[in-house]
Order: C-alpha cells, then structure tokens, then sequence
C-alpha cells in the first residue's frame, strides 16, 4: 500500500490511487504540519502553547488531536512521546519532502501546486499563523525554485519552448522576481520569437518601473538579444584555437580584463561545439559561466543557463569534467538563498571532484557547501566543511580559496560570538589575502575584522578600515561589498548619532540589493542591523522593515534571521512574535542568538 499526504494546496491524503478520508479539524492538519516540518521534535507543552492557547484543557484537546491524526496516519505507532514524534508508515511519502531532493513528476508546469495548508487560517493562535506565514513563504519559493532550475536545463537541453513554458508559470507565481523574465525572454529569444521576446522584455520593464518604481538591470533587455547555442560563423582554427582562447579568456579574468575574458570564452565555446572534443567543451562552458556568475554582475541568469548546457553536455564524459559547473549551479542558488537546490548540485560536484581525485575542486566545493549551511545557521556542520575546506585548499596551494574559507569560518565565529576564533579565522584571511594580493575580495574579510575591532572597544581602528574597506567596495563595484562594509558604518555610527546611522544602513540595504543576483544573505544581514536601530530609535518604518526581513529570511530559509526578525517584531509588540522567534531559535545552536531569544520570556 501507498500513501501519498498532500499538504500543498488543499489538504489530503490519497492511497493506492485513491483520496481516502484524512483527519478531521484544522488544527489537526496544522499539528500534522508542525510535525513534518520542525526540524526537532516539539514537545507536548509547546504544541499546547502554538494550537490550543486559549483551550480550558489543553492537553485534553492536544490528546484528541493525535488520536485522530493517528487514525488517518493509519497507524497507533506513528505518533508517540514526549517530545512528539511522528514515523510514517512504509510506503508513504509527503510532498513538502519531496521538495528536497531531485525535481519530481508531480510537480511540473501544469500542475503547480498551491501554498501549505491553503484556505486555512488559525484565529487566536498568533504564534502558529506566525510559523506558518514563514513556512508558506519558504515552500513557495522552493517550489519556484524547482520549477526554475527545469526551465534553466530545458534551455540547457536544447528545449527553449518547453523551458520557455515553465519561465511563463515562473512570471505569474511571482512576477516581481527579476530573473524569472529573464528566463522567459532568453527562452523565447532563443527559440526563434524574437519579437515575442521583445514584447516580453519591454513588458517586465514596464512593469518594474510602474509598480516597483525601480529600474530593471540591463539583464532583461540583453536576453532578448540571446542566440541558439550555435556558432554563427564556422571554427576557425578548430580545437588548438579553441585551447588557445580557453587559456587567453582565464588569463584576462585572472587580471581584471573581464569583457576581453569573456569574449575570449565565447569564442572559445563557438570554437567548441563544432569540434569533437566533448570534454574540452564542457570545461569551457563551464569556465564561462563561472565567469559570468563571479565577474559580472547582474549575469547570474546568462550564467547559469551557459552551466545547464556545460551540465546537458557532461553525460558520459569523466567525472571531473562538469564538477565545476555543479559547483557553480550550486553557488548560484547559495547566493540566491535557495537553499536544497543548492545542496542538491553541490551533492553531485563532490561526487564529481572525489572520483576524479580532485582535491582543489573538493575544497572549493566544501567552501561553498559551507556558506550554504551557514547561511541556514547551521553552525556545526558548516564548520566541519569549512575546516575541511581550509586544509584541502592550503595542502593544494589554492590560497585564494583558503582566505575565502577561512573568511567564512570567521563570520561563523563572530555570529556566535566567539570572537577570539573569529579574530584568527579573519586574521588568516586577511593573511592570505594580501599575500596574494587579491584586492578584490579585501573589503570582506576587512569588515568582519572591523565589526571585531569595535566589540573590543578600538572604534578609531574600525573607523579608519571601514573607510578604506567601503572606498574600495565601491571602486569595484560590488553590491555586496558595499552592503556589509557600509553596514558597519552605519552600527559604528549608531554608537555616537543614530539618526545618521539609520541613514547609512538604508543606503547600505540599497546598494547590496541593487542589483537582482544580490547576495540575499548579505541583504538580511543589513536588514538584521537596519531593524535594530529602527526600533531603537522609535522609525515609524521600523515594523515595515523588520517584516520585509521576515519575508526575506523566510524565502532564503535564512533561519537564524527569521528568528531575529521575530525578536524585532516583538519588540514592537507583535502578538505571538515572541514565541515564533523561540521556535525559530529552537533549532540553531547558536549562544548569542538563544540569549536573545531567553530576553523574551
């Protein structure tokens, strides 16, 4: 026997191919809904406190809730203890789990599915409509995120109309996502309706600076210029012009001629496809569209549909061959906060990396499997393939990996404040750094360095390296690097004149989100320090940020951040924030964030 529970959209449960009846009362779904969904079991107590807060016997109520549950679960076994935990019989299967892994028959353009437990509302239990808001808000955008990564291999494949089907669904589930248009206009243009393509683009544009009043990137106007993936011209020289270009085009990246590096590798690709050498051409796409993704910005979208073909292309060719190309689908997602997605290509560039005994790629690999955890505050793990990532790339020589790395490990001490291995960790980045000379990256662990210098009391150091750190943020052009050196500014600001702070954290939110490949971690981290100063300076904006970091953080399944958001909110007196951020920082082990969390009990 097989059960399928569906709690995307309308609630139900179906067997062997038949809807049978599920549980009755809505809480009884909401119960289901916290058991599938927190990641530790809740105990009795707190399921009291989120469903049944005003009951006159709540663990009455609580017990005729599993008891039903169990029925329509099919089982006595299913749901025991306390904490409450729930084991599902054999051969049954949920579809919020299913958005974990790989893209699913059951979840395609013609049948997308709704929000969780949709049609549902839980007056009286503000804690809960809280945790289900974020969770509505998380489901969705994996949801869109699945969905967008089968239109990327579609395009990738060969098969813009079919990709260009899925950008259309992507468009009207969220319209106000930039790189959903993108895709749409790249798929139609490549499949030959470049006025339909044109249509498309001026349309989103109209649209973004008509109900958004922003400017779009120029990334949608130039997907409706995209060609087939083909050569315009025959190959030149064939594969030794190809090598030639492949070389020239990283050696011009390498030293900041990034549009020579670029046309390099185009030509380098064109060259490609009508050679016959399979393995070379996917290390080229691959090269490019790593290029595209790390040295231009706004290009994530151009980039990751260059890497879906390096991938399309990689069957049956060794297995280091398209490593690099998982790596960087994976860190596309990473920045883009969409979180299995990411853990699903970084998954496969390890399995690559390891049976080609590539130890340079495995450390770059765990590099960005860590910022993926991190990111989701899950602290131990990302420090277990940080480390890991530190020695490969130091026992291989690849020192601008391992300053990036330990970069990470330290902002995952500083988060939880320990800050004498924040200070080591950030103080070999910045070794290796300038050992290397890579000016480009600089302004990041600097920052970090700076945020350490003023938990110690040295504010005149801070000052001084913020300010070069932020002038060289913004010679370079990076959102990111401006965001979080000038969101420093703005905390070390707030120490003397909040009202001057506040200005400089929100022109600090909008020069790291500018751009619509924006870093989402770094725009909740300023978010995080534009709410603190709001609140404490009684801004009338102060609730609207801290739900538009709410909203962000539940997107990204930025988890420590949705807790901080909820701890902004109840400080606003928010009903039931309180105790949302408690669950919410239930799960993190994280010292700094449990105190803060203790503060509102």
């Amino acid at each position: 026997m097989t059960s399928f529970i569906r709690m995307l959209g309308s609630p139900s449960i179906v067997v062997d191919g038949e809807p049978v009846r599920g549980p009755r009362g809505r809480k009884t779904w909401a119960l289901l809904a916290l058991l599938v969904l927190l990641e530790r079991p809740p105990s009795r107590q707190r399921l009291c406190r989120l469903l049944f807060p005003d009951a006159d016997d709540p663990l009455g109520a609580l017990r005729w809730s599993l008891a039903e549950l169990r029925r329509a679960l099919g089982g006595s076994e299913t749901i025991t203890g306390d904490p409450v935990t729930l084991s599902l019989p054999g051969g049954t299967s949920i579809d919020v789990d299913l958005l974990r892994g790989a893209p699913t028959n059951w979840l395609d353009v013609n049948e997308v599915p709704g929000e969780l437990l949709s049609g549902m509302s839980f007056a009286g239990c503000d804690a809960f409509e809280t945790w289900l808001l974020v969770e509505r808000r998380r489901l969705a955008a994996s949801v869109e995120a699945i969905l967008h990564e089968q239109g990327l291999a579609k395009l990738g494949a060969g098969r813009p109309r079919e990709a260009a089907q899925l950008a259309a669904s992507l468009v009207e589930l969220n319209p106000y996502e930039e790189g959903h248009h993108v895709l749409l206009v790249r798929s139609l243009a490549v499949s030959g309706e470049r006025r339909a393509a044109s249509e498309a683009a001026a349309a989103a544009s109209s649209m973004f600076r008509r109900e958004l009043g922003v400017e779009p990137s120029p990334a949608i106007r130039e997907a409706a210029s995209a060609l087939p993936g083909v050569p315009s011209a025959p190959a030149s020289a064939g594969l030794a012009a190809a090598r030639a270009q492949l070389e020239a085009g990283r050696a011009a990246i390498s030293a900041g001629a990034v549009d020579a590096g670029i046309d390099c590798l185009r030509r380098c690709v064109d060259e490609l496809r009508l050679a016959d050498d399979g393995a070379l051409l996917v290390a080229a796409l691959s090269e490019l569209g790593g290029a595209l993704v790390h040295a231009v910005r706004g290009r994530d979208e151009e980039g990751a549909a260059v890497l879906h073909e390096a991938v399309e292309r990689a069957t049956g060719i060794d297995p280091g061959a398209a490593a690099k190309a998982f790596r960087e689908l994976g860190f596309i997602d990473v920045q883009a906060g969409r979180r299995d997605r990411a853990a699903v290509w970084l998954e496969r560039a390890r399995v690559r990396a390891g049976k080609s005994g590539d130890d340079a790629e495995l450390a770059a690999v765990a590099g960005v499997e860590g910022m993926n955890l991190s990111d989701q505050a899950r602290y131990p793990e990302a420090l277990e393939v940080l480390t890991e990532s530190v020695e490969r790339a130091l026992h291989t020589g690849s020192r601008r990996q391992a300053a990036w790395s330990s970069s990470l490990v330290g902002r995952l001490h500083f988060l939880r404040e320990n800050y004498d291995e924040a200070d080591r960790a950030v103080s070999k980045s910045l070794q290796l750094v300038k050992s290397e000379r890579w000016l480009a990256f600089w302004p990041w662990p600097e920052a970090f360095s700076a945020e350490l210098d003023m938990v110690h009391g040295r504010e005149a150091v801070a000052e001084q390296r913020l300010a070069e750190a932020f002038a060289l943020a913004c010679q370079l052009g990076d959102p990111c690097w401006e965001g979080v050196t000038a969101r420093a500014i703005g905390l070390l600001e707030a120490r003397r004149n909040p009202d001057l702070a506040l200005t400089t954290l929100l022109d600090a939110r909008s020069r790291c989100a500018r751009w619509p490949d924006a870093y989402q971690w770094v725009h909740g981290y300023v978010l995080d320090a534009v709410c603190t100063v709001a609140v404490e300076t009684d801004c009338p904006n102060a609730l609207a940020t801290a739900n538009d970091l709410l909203g962000l953080a539940a997107r990204a399944d930025m988890r420590e951040l949705v807790s901080r958001a909820q701890l902004h909110r109840a400080s606003l007196g928010v009903p039931g924030a309180d105790e949302a951020a408690v669950l919410a920082g239930a799960e993190i082990d994280n010292p700094a964030l449990r105190r803060a969390t203790s503060q509102t009990w």
